[in-house]
């Protein structure tokens, strides 16, 4: 076959004999595109080969001959178009008149002209239908002698063999729809009519999109029919060709089969891995696969371990067969202790850490103990300090007869016996429960809600490795929903694991099984420890968006309001410290000699610098209430006054006095000063003699 263009090829294509193996004899790149613009191949290589396997009409372009206007109209259009003329066109009269008589077509013969044609009697505009009767001689020269009809009357034309058109041979048919038309060869390139559209002939130009497979290209290739690239059909010669097309993990999920399925990695996704085991490292390219199908159940549990200082994470398939026992559940607010009520079934819970109701805006909470068991009841609303409604937690605290009486009915408990403690309080308790049943991973889940604490008693059988016994306790976080494909590797076929295409799509293709491998489906590992990175992914699904976030406490009092008191409360302290600057100093008694001064100097030092150290040991209590302060600085004042082993002077400033001890004789000696006690500005000076 010769090459022709792609649309040539198209329009002349019988859709019965796909598919087709097309070859590319010039290329053509459109600068600028990447490949596919809006989905569609822009840019093929000579050589390249295309098989084609679908053709779908996109649109058609009606074409006016005699305007060059055009228009579009949908495959789906409904109008009937009827043919007008041959499959050829000429330029001169004479060309028309030597075809007909080639085929041995008699007179007369009608005709029509796409332009209008003027003469000297007359105008014919362009589409008017007319018959050539006869040649005449005039003059030395041949002229065609036409009749020209109007429904009216009829004229006759003399017009010259030489006279230019183009014309079409005027061949009325038979009103078909607009595939048909298309679809038959007979009617390529023809002149339509249709009463639907404003034009009296028009040229149909379908345009076609090619569905193709092309070497190592995983999806479908899309081509234009209008791509200006010359092909050749070589089908009969290329029927030993295999074109390798790639395939995504989450693709052989779609199509679901056909099982076991052989392949080759010719691509994994970038980024971290999301495994850690030891088929991880295998996943490289050119590493033989065999998928054996869709995994069951599509369940998996996501795994915390406990009693660890760095948890590890892993996600357990349903088919899990290890045993597994109930521990207690920890909770550190009440809002946790909420999510964790069920319907008829009783929480009972031991607080496990100290609290008091400081700080706490409910009316119906004092304190909780180490110690004390609270039945959870219910959820409700009180009223709070700040005047507004809260949500608490309706709790009954249990005395040691309430686990003699455990298995009663419930009764009613009055309000005196309730604590109400709101959802945003912060404590620590846990789980009373004598549950020493050995469940199995599905019954588990069947009767209990998330997140539970669990411990493996008894590994699965069929995973020696399993590492979920050697843990103390186990986080059951969340029910996972999604499909896993079981694979196993083609050079170690006992080593089977499941994957989750969405999160290990890998690009495969498809290849030959090799003989020897085992019939049936290997054992699969039903636990496999997941990374950091994706388990907090995971942490991310919807079906962890859904858990609601813990209430916020309420508001403390705004930074206004604490200024405000603060202010109010130096104002007294200030107020009180005023009323002892105006008492009237002490006379400054003699001064005596300094080796009695030296003498009993040490002595004194020693019962300040104790006084003045439990001082700066007591500042804490002593700045939260105005009254220890001033408590403090008069038992101060009183110990200095009584004191007659030295001379003492003080000053009053604005602010709290500083005190200043000084040597009665030598003039050298001088005090250090060193840092005062918070908001008391006390400032002892010890001899340093």
């Amino acid at each position: 076959m010769e090459p022709v263009s792609l649309q040539d090829f198209v329009c002349a294509l019988d859709l019965a004999s796909l598919p087709r193996v097309l070859r590319v004899c010039s290329g053509v790149y459109f600068q600028g595109s990447i490949y596919e613009i809006c989905g569609n191949e822009c840019c093929l290589s000579t050589g390249d080969l295309i098989k084609v396997t679908q053709v779908c009409l996109q649109k058609v372009v009606c074409k006016n001959p005699g305007t060059g206007q055009t228009m579009e109209i949908a495959p789906n259009f409904s109008g009937h178009f009827s043919p007008l003329t041959g499959p050829q066109s000429y330029t001169t009269l004479e060309e028309l008149l030597s075809a007909a008589t080639q085929r041995s077509r008699k007179l007369p013969i009608g005709f029509i002209s796409t332009h209008r044609i003027t003469t000297e009697s007359r105008v014919v505009p362009r589409d008017q239908p007319l018959l050539l009767e006869d040649v005449e001689a005039y003059h030395g020269t041949y002229r065609a002698r036409c009749v020209l009809d109007t429904k009216t009357q009829q004229f006759i034309l003399h017009l010259p063999l030489s006279q230019k058109g183009p014309f079409w041979e005027w061949q009325p048919g038979a009103p078909q729809p607009l595939l048909q038309a298309l679809q038959d060869p007979a009617l390529s390139n023809r002149l339509f009519t249709c009463p639907t559209l404003p034009w009296q002939s028009l040229i149909l130009r379908p345009q076609y999109e090619l569905q193709a497979i092309m070497h190592m290209r995983r999806t479908i290739v899309k081509i234009p029919s209008t791509l200006e690239v010359d092909v050749e059909d070589v089908t009969a010669s290329s029927q030993h060709i295999h074109f390798i097309q790639p395939l995504l993990l989450s693709e052989i999920l779609a199509r679901g089969g056909p099982f076991p399925l052989p392949t080759e990695i010719l691509e994994t996704p970038g980024g971290p891995p999301i495994f850690v085991g030891p088929w991880v490292g295998s996943l490289q390219k050119g590493q033989r696969l065999c998928i054996h199908g869709l995994a069951s159940p599509p369940w998996r549990i996501l795994v915390s371990t406990k009693g660890r200082k760095v948890p590890r994470h892993f996600m357990v398939s349903g088919a899990y067969q290890g045993k597994l026992r109930r521990r207690p559940r920890e909770f550190l607010t009440a809002c946790d202790l909420l999510g964790a009520l069920q319907p008829g079934q009783p929480l009972r819970v031991v607080a496990t850490k100290d609290c008091e109701g400081e700080g706490v805006e409910s009316p119906g909470f004092t304190s909780l103990a180490v110690g004390d068991r609270l039945e959870v009841l219910r959820s409700g609303q009180a009223h709070g300090a700040e005047g507004q409604d809260i949500d608490v937690l309706v709790c009954q605290r249990l005395s040691d007869q309430a686990e003699e009486e455990a298995e009663e009915e419930y009764e009613e408990v009055e309000d005196e016996d309730q604590i109400l403690l709101p959802l945003y309080f912060s404590s620590s308790f846990v789980e009373e429960m004598s549950d020493n049943r050995r469940y199995s991973l599905e019954d588990l889940m069947a009767q209990f809600s998330l997140p539970c604490e669990v411990k493996v008693v008894a590994k699965e059988s069929s995973h020696p490795a399993d590492p979920l016994p050697s843990f103390p306790g186990l986080r059951l976080e969340e029910k996972i929903m999604e499909p896993f494909l079981v694979v196993s590797l083609d050079s170690n076929p006992k080593m089977c694991f499941e994957i989750p295409p969405r999160w290990l799509d890998l690009t495969v293709v498809e290849t030959k099984g090799q003989p020897g491998q085992p019939a049936g489906r290997p054992p699969v590992a039903t636990v496999e420890e997941v990374t950091d990175a994706f388990y907090y992914t995971l942490r991310r699904l919807p079906a962890f968006e859904k858990q609601p976030p813990p209430p916020r406490p309420p508001k403390s009092r705004g930074l206004r309001g604490q200024k405000k008191q603060s202010g109010m409360d130096k104002s007294a302290q200030y107020s009180r410290v005023s009323e002892l600057q105006q008492a009237p100093l002490l006379p400054k008694p003699k001064m005596k000699t300094l080796p009695q001064s030296a003498k009993d100097s040490s002595n004194t030092y020693s019962k300040i610098s104790a006084h003045m150290k439990g001082l700066r040991y007591t500042t804490k209590s002593i700045t939260e209430d105005p009254d220890t302060l001033l408590e403090g600085i008069s038992s101060c004042f009183s110990y200095l006054i009584s004191s007659e082993a030295l001379n003492i002077t003080y000053t009053m400033t604005p602010k709290v006095p500083p005190l200043a001890l000084t040597s009665p004789s030598d003039a050298t000696s001088t005090y250090s000063t060193i840092h005062p006690v918070p908001h008391l500005d006390i400032y002892p000076a010890p001899p340093t003699w």
